[in-house]
């Protein structure tokens, strides 16, 4: 196995497991409904869950680069990394 598919593997376990959780997926639902970024408060807000909560969600999701995080002083500013969900998850985005 090459090494390019062997990351390409770690890369789609990572995207499952992030969306493996329900509150990930409404995060992921909330982004794209919204089409413009959403700071961390305001993530927080629409899913009722604590700031650390967010955070520790955010961050997961970051790190699977299905989001982009933006940073603006001290404001935190995420987005749709739309270019992971159409190589790896193309029409998913549509179906939530």
């Amino acid at each position: 196995m090459t090494i390019e598919k062997t990351l390409n593997d770690e890369h789609r376990a990572r995207i499952f497991k992030a969306l493996a959780d329900e509150t990930r997926l409404e995060i992921i639902r909330n982004l794209y409904a919204k089409q413009n970024e959403m700071n961390c408060g305001e993530v927080g807000d629409i899913q009722g869950i604590s700031k650390s909560n967010t955070s520790y969600h955010l961050r997961t999701l970051r790190e699977a680069k299905l989001i982009k995080v933006r940073k603006d002083a001290q404001t935190r500013y995420m987005s749709i990394d739309m270019e992971t969900f159409q190589s790896y998850l193309p029409g998913f985005l549509d179906t939530l």
